[in-house]
């Protein structure tokens, strides 16, 4: 069996809200072994995003530890954390982001050019253009593309510089249900035919089944 890719361990979270402390995990463990598609589900305020901006290295942990390929990312240096979130790691989240006087292809540059990789990307990524179905629209501003575009436009700036993991935060929140169901299903085409490893956060059990696996969270605790 293959190492976890991500690998939590008695992961707290603790925010200071005036003199009161509000714990939002609880003592989280879980493995995430590469090429996984899994999901996490939970009521708002079971601390599932805050699980997903731990992982992504958006925030620190209060106590335990999260290991990516075996590293440690509370021990790496704020530049070497920035580093990690523009080359491994790869965000989704449920509003688009996207800058609107670029177009679709500039958005996804853009991606590489803060990444320091300004050549042409990868070939498989090529292949994910068209899993995606946006090679013919990559010309087009965000205000010319439909919500589902848009958002593959987004999971295409995402995954442009081939992350060790796509973490994706309620991305079919904004989309109606047709919409929602394409993006999944190029979510899951992603992983099963490039072995993208997928982390998913969504309070929908419809999307959450497009997963190989459900985690539910409730109370900053891993219920089941």
């Amino acid at each position: 069996m293959s190492e976890p890719l991500i690998e939590i361990r008695g992961l707290r979270k603790i925010y200071r809200v005036g003199k009161v402390d509000v714990p939002a995990l609880r003592g989280v463990d879980l493995d995430v072994p590469p090429g996984e598609f899994l999901a996490v589900v939970g009521p708002s305020g079971s601390g599932k995003s805050t699980l997903f901006h731990i992982i992504g290295g958006l925030t620190p942990a209060t106590a335990g530890s999260v290991r990516i390929g075996g590293q440690d990312i509370a021990s790496l240096s704020d530049a070497a954390r920035t580093n990690l979130r523009k080359t491994k790691v790869g965000f989704v989240f449920q509003k688009f982001n996207l800058l609107p006087n670029l177009t679709a292809g500039d958005n996804i540059a853009i991606a590489r050019h803060i990444a320091g990789r300004d050549q042409k990307p990868e070939p498989e990524f090529e292949e994910a253009l068209k899993l995606l179905g946006i090679s013919r629209r990559l010309d087009h501003k965000p205000a010319a593309l439909s919500g589902g575009e848009q958002q593959r436009v987004a999971i295409a700036r995402a995954i442009v510089n081939h992350p060790a993991i796509l973490l994706a935060d309620e991305p079919t929140g904004n989309l109606d249900s047709e919409n929602s169901r394409a993006v999944l299903e190029v979510m899951r085409d992603l992983n099963e035919r490039l072995g993208q490893t997928i982390l998913m956060i969504t309070h929908n059990p419809e999307a959450a089944a497009f997963g190989h696996r459900t985690v539910r969270m409730r109370d900053g605790r891993i219920v089941e």
